[in-house]
This record gives structure tokens, C-alpha cells and sequence, in this order.
């Protein structure tokens, strides 16, 4: 078989089209972000982080800010130690504080910050003490479930007839 002068540039794009897909395919699974914005580290602590995970959006009024680093357990509080990478043009109060919401009903987990009113601006190796840690879906679904046993159990009396 001969090889032809268009192998070369049909190998160029086999090769082109398999990195779009896997670019694609890390974007997609929020494993990869593409942000040369300069950042500075701050950290929050969370009683309980349900779903969060490391790479997952920080917003503020719905627009992301930063990106969560990574997520340790602190064996002296027995917290969620969250490392937060914020943008460094956006600029947040030192009593700003930190949510972890739910993009939807069972969508991905991502921090909330709610900006406060201090005139000095967090900056690196801050820490937000105002946090508020994940709903539960199970929890909630649990303690509703408990509270309507709770309320068809027939309430006993201590007197008879």
C-alpha cells in the first residue's frame, strides 16, 4: 500500500479532534479550569460540606468569583477546613460570609459569599468565620419523615374514662 501526501494532515486533525474532546470532556466534568486571573487564598470552616468538592465554583450574586482549592478535615474542631481561591480584582469585606448552596434541587454544591459591610477587605490567608454549613437532602427528608410519625401517633392520656 502507498502511502499518500494527505496522511500527514488527516493525522493532524485525528490527533486535533481527540484534545478538543478530551478539553471537552475535562470541562465538562469541572476537572480543569482555564483562569490566568491572579487569586489570593482565603479559608472557611463548615460543620458539614455534603457534596462539595475541590474545584467547584464560588459565587457571589450568581457570578463566580473563585474556585475552591481543596477541602481538609481539621482533627482539632472537627470541621471542614475549606481552602478558597478568590479572584484577586474582586475585593470582599472581612465580615463577608460563606453558604454552601445547591445550583437546583439535586444540583452540584457550590459556596455562596454574601458580601458584608466592614470597610477593611479580606485578603491572603484570611479566614471567613461566618459560615453556613450544606442542607442535607437526606436530613431534611429524615426529620419530616420522623416529625408526621411523630404527629399520627396516637397521643396517650393519663386519665380513663
Amino acid at each position: 500500500m502507498q502511502a499518500s501526501r494527505h496522511d500527514a494532515s488527516v493525522g493532524f486533525f485525528v490527533v486535533l479532534g481527540a484534545a478538543a474532546l478530551l478539553f471537552l470532556a475535562l470541562k465538562a466534568g469541572n476537572l480543569l479550569s482555564l483562569n490566568f486571573d491572579e487569586t489570593y487564598q482565603v479559608t472557611a470552616k463548615f460543620d458539614n460540606i455534603g457534596g462539595l468538592k475541590a474545584h467547584a465554583a464560588v459565587k457571589s450574586a450568581g457570578v463566580v468569583v473563585g474556585r475552591v482549592e481543596s477541602i481538609v478535615f481539621d482533627d482539632k474542631t472537627f470541621q471542614a477546613k475549606v481552602i478558597i481561591n478568590l479572584q484577586k480584582k474582586m475585593a470582599f469585606p472581612k465580615d463577608s460570609s460563606a453558604k454552601i448552596l445547591t445550583a437546583g434541587l439535586l444540583g452540584e454544591q457550590y459556596i455562596g459569599l454574601e458580601a458584608g459591610a466592614e470597610e477593611k477587605n479580606l485578603g491572603a490567608g484570611d479566614n471567613i468565620s461566618q459560615t453556613q454549613s450544606a442542607v442535607v437532602l437526606e436530613n431534611l427528608i429524615g426529620q419530616f419523615l420522623y416529625n408526621k410519625a411523630a404527629d399520627s401517633a396516637p397521643a396517650s392520656s393519663g386519665s380513663k374514662p
